[in-house]
């Protein structure tokens, strides 16, 4: 069967759920006069299945005491409010609309309506208003709801590609595994499948047709194979398999609440990668020395509307308290190339990945941008705060930077706002044009932190998303290193911090090589605490630095690879 990349180990076991999002097409049609009471219940009928599904959604997440269920109470308000039922209605019994004609109208008259008012609060129930129109006419259709939110028995989700709006609900305890067409290791549905610790595999050619529903699959994201509707004896083996793999993962968690020091005495940071400050996520505090990535374009992507300067505010306040004092690196709205907002437009871009994204977005979109700072500042007095911007490829981006971020400080003094005065500003270096000015940027800015993920595929011109070039895209590269220890140099040279948050930082083959060149802190999802810790303390930092140096003189990616297998392997034996 085609393969992909496994992007997080495991193996996962159950039933496929084909996993695509319902796109309504509405034509006009009319009905007789005579058959108006008759459509009338028709819509009636389609109106109470849905309020039926949503209150089921709501109760779900109360249960779970999962703050998402105000979401889909607000879907109840719109699909109930008495506005739209009398339009609905009249689009009926007096203009004798067809039901699916009259559902589809009666929504488009009055998301019409919202996008021409200024009050952004109430704009932004056009997202939700989208949602329940494609809802009631999912049922009016006939078609059943796949919601990752509801599922009762072990799941193989298999889709196109998942977005952090798709999980925004889904269930991980019934979520065996993932599949995608689309994608690779350092996709965001890679990043959430690490987060969730669900088995994935991604890239894989035609997923949506070569599984049916109901399909039995094995996922084995340790040898990268896809087993479909295998024999008893086949299934027996792989449960064996699974379960050994669990008890490794379990060995390797007892690491995860030592001190990372390496044998011969130095002391490595290890932080964690988060996306909302979640009661999960904080409970990890006390096993890392801080947030080394806050992505904040989680709290856009997860919502249905621009997020509000308090509710930004709450949410980095509860990071910073939770964090007791720790470094808490907040990146800045980080969206455009593969991800989007289903409230906000983004201009069509021939190569999104090289366009108007990240800081270059928040430049042309200030308001937003000076909301976001205007929250992380008002927040910044709960803890230590460091501000990390995205996308920087210039000086200029820098200095364009700080001019923002004194105008909304001048803003702030004017209100009598407090903040704090000890907020660090850093970059993210991604783009190889900055790290070749990076004697400049480490003058300029307070840290670094390397993002890896984005750094690669500028550095290979690969579209890290297209599964067609996958191949060329070579974290471990001889080029990759040479172009990492410049930056990592660069800011040592200067004594500023700088660490990596990208992929890579929680990756075994290339963390020990990082450490070797001089990086001392690393930032992961928190699937990797516990095998990067045991990474540090089994071996010594003449070890990683032997290594380092012996990989920058090698050719090609499969050397790097097995140079650090290798060396890993005989130091374990030492």
């Amino acid at each position: 069967m085609e393969k992909g990349h496994a992007v997080s180990k495991g193996i996962g076991i159950g039933k496929v759920l084909i996993y695509q999002q319902f796109v309504p097409t509405v034509e006009k049609a009319f009905i007789s006069p005579e058959n108006a009471v008759e459509t009338y219940q028709i819509y009636a009928d389609i109106k109470a299945k849905a309020n039926q599904e949503i209150e089921q959604i709501v109760q779900l997440l109360l249960s779970k005491k999962d703050e998402k269920h105000k979401i889909f109470e607000a879907h109840l308000e719109i699909i109930n409010d008495v506005a739209m039922e009398e339009t609905i209605e009249s689009f009926i019994k007096v203009e004798h609309y067809g039901h699916i004609y009259a559902i589809d109208e009666a929504y488009k008259m009055f998301i019409e309506m919202l996008e021409t008012v200024e009050d952004d609060l109430i704009r932004e129930r056009i997202a939700d208003l989208k949602d329940v129109r494609n809802r009631l006419l999912r049922i009016a259709y006939n078609v059943p709801e796949k919601n990752l939110s509801r599922l009762f028995e072990k799941t193989i989700v298999v889709a196109l590609d998942l977005y952090p709006s798709d999980t925004a609900t889904l269930d991980r305890s019934m979520v065996e595994a993932i599949v995608t067409e689309v994608g690779g290791p350092t996709s965001h549905t890679a990043i959430i499948a690490k987060s969730y610790q669900i088995p994935a595999i991604l890239g894989v050619e035609n997923a949506m047709q070569l599984f049916n529903d109901g399909d039995t699959v094995i996922v084995d994201a340790l040898d990268n194979q896809l087993i479909l509707n295998p024999e008893a004896s086949v299934l027996v083996q792989y449960e064996q398999r699974k379960q050994k793999h669990i008890e490794k993962v379990n060995i390797l968690k007892t690491y995860q609440d030592k001190t990372p020091i390496t044998s011969d005495g130095f002391r490595i940071d290890v932080t964690l990668n988060i996306g909302s400050a979640s009661k999960e996520e904080l409970a990890l505090e006390p096993y890392v020395d801080g947030v080394g990535l806050f992505r904040s374009e989680f709290l856009y992507m997860e919502n249905t509307h621009l997020p509000t300067e308090d509710e930004q505010y709450e949410v980095y306040k509860r990071a910073l308290v939770g964090f007791h004092g720790k470094p808490v690196i907040l990146r800045t709205l980080d969206i455009g190339g593969d991800k989007t907002l289903s409230y906000m437009a983004l201009p069509k871009e021939e190569n999104p990945f090289l366009g108007l994204r990240a800081v270059r977005l928040c430049f042309s979109h200030l308001d937003i941008f000076k909301t976001q700072l205007k929250a992380a500042y008002r927040a910044s007095v709960y803890g230590d705060l460091w501000l990390m911007f995205p996308m920087v490829g210039s000086m200029d981006d820098i200095h364009k930077i700080k001019s923002v971020i004194e105008e909304v400080k001048i803003d702030l003094d004017s209100q009598n706002i407090p903040y704090s005065k000890t907020v660090k500003i850093g970059v993210m270096i991604e783009i190889p044009s900055i790290i070749l000015v990076i004697d400049h940027v480490a003058k300029a800015c307070d840290f670094a932190s390397i993002g890896t993920n984005d750094l690669c595929q500028y550095l290979t011109a690969v579209d890290r998303m297209n599964p067609l070039v996958s191949s060329y895209y070579q974290s471990y590269s001889p080029s990759m290193i040479r172009i990492l220890k410049m930056a990592i140099d660069g800011f040592n040279q200067a004594g500023k911090p700088i660490s990596v948050c990208g992929e890579l930082g929680g990756d075994l083959i290339a963390a020990p090589i990082l450490m070797g060149l001089g990086m001392k802190k690393l930032s992961m999802s928190k699937s990797s605490i516990a095998p990067i810790k045991h990474l540090i303390i089994k071996n010594s930092m003449k070890t990683f630095k032997d290594l380092a140096q012996k990989a920058l003189t090698l050719e090609t990616e499969k050397e790097v690879i097995d140079l650090v297998k290798k060396t890993l392997e005989e130091a374990s034996h030492v």
